[in-house]
């Protein structure tokens, strides 16, 4: 009898530390690789590696590339890279997570409010076509970050996340016909903003 409990106690014991250390495999310092699934299609590069730092935290760094020269009659040139800090409420790389952003970006690009018809009249009564104007400068940017992340398979996660803050832009404005500033500015003109500047579906894959 006392052989049995013996054998018994000892089978508990191996049991019990075989899941705890299958908890302790799952709290590793994983590694993922993403790509965003949304953009793949037109042609935009947006990939990154999220590591984790232990049971609830990981630190995501991604980058983001747009190459276009014209897209649909618009420049579209804009590169970024961004730090995330984020938070996952049950566990890493599972559910629902809140995250700290920041990001610096360069871009070249037409603004939306200058796709429509019309004239643009600076403060020296220059009056140039409204639709030929694009912007070149950089961003800074800041923001909160929410999403969700759940298991496809034993190495393949889905995240969908949007990103909403502030953006701090320094640019200057060009005419495309005669490559002359439109703006009256000698150095960078300054806007800031509050908008959503990132989101999209990332599909992972655990490197290890």
């Amino acid at each position: 009898m006392k052989y049995k409990i013996f054998i018994a106690a000892i089978a508990l014991v191996s049991a019990n530390r075989m899941t705890a250390q299958e908890q302790i495999s799952e709290n590793e310092n994983s590694l993922r690789l993403k790509a965003n699934a949304l953009f793949i299609p037109i042609g935009v590069i947006n990939a990154g590696l999220e590591y984790q730092l232990n049971s609830k935290y990981t630190l995501q760094g991604d980058v983001l590339i747009s190459p276009w020269k014209s897209f649909a009659g618009h420049e579209l040139q804009y590169y970024s890279a961004s730090v995330e800090g984020r938070y996952y409420f049950k566990e890493a790389f599972n559910g629902w997570y809140v995250g700290a952003n920041i990001g610096a970006s360069s871009f070249v690009l037409q603004k939306w409010n200058y796709w429509g018809e019309g004239d643009y009249i600076n403060d020296n009564n220059e009056v140039f076509t409204k639709s030929n104007l694009y912007q070149k400068g950089y961003s800074i940017l800041f923001g909160i970050t929410a999403g969700y992340q759940f298991r496809l398979s034993d190495r393949l996660n889905m995240d969908i996340y949007g990103t909403v803050g502030t953006s701090q832009d320094f640019y200057k404005g060009y005419d495309r016909e005669t490559g002359r500033r439109y703006d009256v500015a000698e150095g960078y003109n300054h806007s800031g903003e509050i908008i959503p500047y990132r989101g999209g579906v990332m599909i992972s894959y655990k490197l290890k």
